[in-house]
């Protein structure tokens, strides 16, 4: 699972990385706020790429994915964008937990 919910997570730090320099051209926000906001989700993506093996993680990455839809009222094409990688994070944690159960069945009867 760890392999396919970074590779989600990664992407998203990339996305939302542009996202923030499309938000510096919104009249209402200044760059500190673009930054303070896409800064501190950009770390937690790259955080939680650490921290995926413990509880909990994988509940942080639905409310990063909800964040992510919900930036879609400042940037419209966040909302297809959040639900893009809501549905990718769906299928990172519900096939990597299939890969993760088939591989500790083949390991087990290995040994």
């Amino acid at each position: 699972m760890r392999t396919l919910c970074s590779t989600t997570l990664i992407s998203e730090f990339f996305v939302i990385g542009f996202a923030g320099l499309v938000a510096m051209k919104h009249p209402d926000l200044s760059q500190a706020q673009v930054w303070s906001v896409c800064g501190a989700a950009m770390a937690v993506c790259v955080l939680l790429c650490g921290v995926l093996s413990r509880r909990g993680a994988v509940a942080v990455g639905w409310v990063l994915q909800a964040a992510l839809v919900v930036s879609g009222f400042v940037i419209g094409t966040m909302f297809f964008l959040g639900v893009v990688f809501a549905a990718l994070w769906w299928a990172s944690v519900h096939f990597g937990r299939k890969v993760d159960a088939i591989r500790a069945r083949n390991s087990a009867s290995a040994a």
